[in-house]
């Protein structure tokens, strides 16, 4: 290991890092005097925090060090699957965004049971809980692994730091700290990277382009492959129709991504801090994943026992004094600023939609306060224990699980759905077809081929028809469409003779900002750039 060479500046950069993450949330946890500035904050954060606070949280360690190893196998066609962000936003600050900000509560899944009822809001809050615990442990799992390989330390004692950090800081300032923490993790994370970039191309034995060429002669710069195989995960096809199906439920229908936007202090500023992902992920995969292919070149595709160790190796093999410092502290942001937004949007599901719904629903707010900072810490030792189950296993145990998660995407993308256009469903008919997708997606990904980001549409696809059956056979034709319907909302608005738009941005769910049609035309441009990128290199 590469403890021995670690060396006393390397840990004063990653300790460095520990404390200023703490005394942040030290700082803001003067400002939280109740369960709503526990969840929220005080709604003063500014939008861009907000933004960098959602990148971040979706750029974890896997990201960091999993985008350059895919890259390395599979060339610049990883980045199809992640050409569908400005897409996925449109839809979401068009349809999801209204529906949560309007309601004026801190947990989504508020709004299942006003749609549907209670049911539906146990089952979805239930299914984020459960997901989310095995995700976080996941990549909680995968950090220490990597700093196992950097320090030294075991890997069991490195899971229990992490946790104990992520939750001391989240415990402290709530929201407000995981947002503020997170954008000096951004920091952190994107610094390390172009630190990386700056030094390898520094040691490349010929130009870029010279390496980029010969990288094209073996099919590694191709980003947009049009195999019509479902087989295959890095077409453009699975990363325009299937992974835009499975983002829209990531950034729309996810707890831990909303409820950073519901902190915003307008429905503008939670709509621009969203955005900020729509145009800054087609930038972040691309550096990531370049780095994967300039690696293969730089190494001439060796093999690696461990492919989410090159970035280490070549930081361990350059020596510059604090560069392991650094990569460890990256390496940690990512890890963190996952974890401290699982935490944080666990504890306030946990208080919101079971505590305070049927155990204890009229305490005072600061009764509240203290269960949500129980919680926290409920969540951050329960994590600790698929972690070490992990660190047990031989891996087919983190394979199985992380599968497992993708399961859920059409059942969430589907209730939402539903929910928003469909007049005749209803709870009954939408658990049913649920069940039904849940059951067909389990099949398809147990005895086929079928590519894992084809799960959500294939869920959705099968859940959909399902609950609207069901729905019709159980409970027969609703007379009007539910108040919490996009139709409802619109008859709402026109009833009440409230304003369709605060400032510049439409409040009414369905309606489209004009600023939102800018991510179209970015997407439209980010395809376009990477077959000129392509046709480009000699």
């Amino acid at each position: 290991m590469i403890m021995n060479e670690f060396g006393l500046l390397n840990w004063v950069v990653l300790g460095a890092y520990l404390c200023v993450s703490i005394g942040i949330g030290a700082a803001m946890g003067r400002k939280v005097h109740s369960s709503s500035d526990y969840f929220l904050g005080d709604r003063s954060i500014p939008w861009w925090a907000i933004g960098i606070s959602v990148v971040s949280t979706y750029v974890s360690a896997l990201t960091f060090l999993g985008g350059p190893a895919w890259a390395y196998s599979e060339g610049l066609s990883v980045l199809a699957i992640h050409l569908n962000y400005p897409l996925v936003i449109f839809f979401v600050s068009c349809f999801f965004l209204p529906f949560f900000y309007n309601s004026g509560v801190a947990s989504i899944y508020d709004y299942q049971e006003k749609r549907f009822g209670p049911a539906s809001r146990v089952v979805m809050a239930g299914v984020f809980l459960v997901s989310q615990t095995l995700t976080t442990a996941a990549v909680l799992y995968a950090t220490s692994l990597v700093l196992e390989f950097i320090t030294g330390i075991d890997v069991t004692v490195c899971i229990v730091i992490v946790t104990i950090a992520a939750m001391l800081y989240t415990l402290m300032g709530g929201l407000a700290a995981v947002i503020w923490t997170d954008v000096i993790q951004a920091g952190i994370l994107f610094a390390g990277a172009f630190v990386i970039v700056y030094l390898l191309l520094q040691q490349m034995p010929v130009p870029l382009g010279e390496a980029l060429a010969d990288l094209k002669s073996r099919g590694m710069t191709d980003a947009i492959k049009t195999d019509l195989d479902i087989n295959k995960v890095t077409t453009v096809w699975s990363g325009v129709i299937a992974m835009t199906l499975f983002h829209i439920t990531i950034y729309g229908a996810n707890q831990m991504m909303v409820q950073r936007t519901l902190a915003a202090k307008s429905i503008g500023d939670a709509k621009k801090s969203i955005m900020m992902m729509g145009y800054g992920a087609f930038f972040i995969y691309f550096l990531f994943i370049l780095l994967g292919i300039l690696f293969y070149f730089f190494y001439q595709g060796r093999e690696f026992e461990n492919g989410n160790t090159i970035i280490l190796q070549f930081a361990a093999e350059y020596g510059f004094p604090g560069l392991l410092g650094l990569i460890a502290a990256a390496v940690l942001a990512a890890s963190m600023s996952s974890m401290d937004s699982a935490l944080n949007s666990m504890s306030t599901v946990s208080t919101i939609d079971f505590y305070k719904r049927f155990f204890r629903k009229d305490a005072d707010d600061s009764h509240y306060l203290k269960v949500s900072r129980g919680f926290t810490v409920f969540w951050a030792v329960l994590i600790i224990v698929p972690a070490l189950l992990f660190a047990k296993s031989e891996g087919s145990i983190l394979e199985v699980l992380s599968k497992l998660g993708s399961y859920f995407v059409g059942a969430k993308l589907s209730m939402f759905g539903l929910g928003f256009f469909s007049k005749n469903t209803t709870e009954r008919g939408l658990l049913v077809g649920v069940a039904a997708g849940f059951a067909v997606v389990w099949w398809v990904a147990t005895n086929t081929d079928v590519a894992w980001p084809w799960y959500a549409a294939i869920g959705a696809l099968v859940n959909i028809p399902v609950s609207y059956i069901a729905s019709l056979l159980i409970d027969g034709r609703q007379e009007k469409y539910s108040e919490y319907t996009v139709a409802g909302q619109r008859e709402l608005f026109s009833n009440s003779g409230r304003p369709v738009k605060e400032g510049n941005w439409f409040v009414i769910p369905g309606a489209v900002d004009k600023q939102s049609y800018g991510l179209l035309v970015f997407f439209v441009l980010s395809v376009c750039s990477l077959l000129a990128f392509n046709y480009m290199i000699g």
